[in-house]
């Protein structure tokens, strides 16, 4: 099974005039206010998977300021997996600074929701709020346990649209606060996998943290493939395209160069991630 771990789709009205929705949130704009920046449908993404051979993407929409707005995305996205249930898992995305986020979190996860995700805070906050502000969506995913996907990136190098300035260690409290609940750290956890190797309390606080691969390629020579899995082991490690951005040969043909075995990259690929949603024991 290849399944990746990491995708976007929006909802037709969104994709027809993205300037409509640039109002109010800067971040989206940001993102996407360059023609280039592609946005896709659901059935984008099964035309992307079917010529990728991708059996299975867990998609999500974008953490939209405006609750409402972030209501309807998802509602898209759940439509999608209701659709598409043996291709599509749906992860609930909301703001989690927003006043509304656990009630919106709540109401997806029991109309089919599989976690959240991928939740992002890209402007200045004071780290010690936003952990308290988590805290009810942590809380939603408890019983069952369900993934929380987060977005991370490194705090050094060069910098570009939505690279936001938390520091790893908001990300390291978030993974000691959500003790038990599965964390999937996106684009390698902004670097934070590479302290799994200390030998003190990292590896208790971060023991069900995942790392995936999202704009790997954009962001890490392809070796970072071989050094992690030899690092912190092959199960730590989703495969993640955050396609539109790339597509998931890039990321396949990399870790091709960078040497990886067939058994790890089965795991990164598709096994890891099958077994995180319980697609497979």
């Amino acid at each position: 099974m290849l399944m990746d771990v990491h995708t976007h789709i929006f909802p037709p009205q969104i994709i027809a005039d993205r300037q409509a929705y640039f109002a109010g949130e800067p971040t989206f704009q940001a993102l996407y206010q360059s023609p280039k920046a592609r946005m896709i449908g659901a059935e984008d993404l099964i035309r992307a998977m079917d010529e990728a051979r991708i059996d299975v993407s867990v998609t999500f929409g974008f953490p939209w300021t405006d609750t409402e707005l972030a209501a309807r995305h998802n509602d898209y996205v759940l439509a999608a997996a209701a659709r598409y249930p043996a291709r599509i898992v749906a992860l609930a995305c909301v703001y989690p600074l927003s006043r509304g986020a656990a009630a919106e979190a709540d109401r997806c996860l029991r109309a089919g929701a599989r976690g959240l995700g991928e939740l992002a805070i890209y402007g200045q906050v004071d780290e010690a709020e936003a952990l308290h502000h988590f805290e009810p969506l942590i809380a939603c995913l408890s019983e069952p346990r369900r993934p929380l996907l987060v977005h991370a990136n490194e705090p050094v190098g060069h910098v570009y649209p939505g690279k936001a300035p938390l520091k790893l260690s908001f990300y390291y409290e978030l993974a000691r606060k959500c003790a038990g609940i599965p964390l999937i750290l996106a684009h390698w956890g902004g670097g934070l996998c590479f302290y799994e190797l200390l030998k003190k309390e990292a590896g208790e606080v971060l023991a069900n943290v995942t790392y995936d691969t999202a704009a790997s390629p954009y962001l890490y020579k392809s070796s970072i493939y071989a050094r992690m899995v030899a690092a912190i082991g092959q199960e730590k490690i989703l495969f993640g395209s955050d396609y539109p951005l790339l597509a998931p040969a890039r990321y396949f043909k990399e870790m091709e160069q960078c040497g990886l075995s067939a058994e790890a990259m089965g795991a990164l690929c598709g096994a890891n991630s099958a077994r995180l949603f319980g697609l497979i024991p």
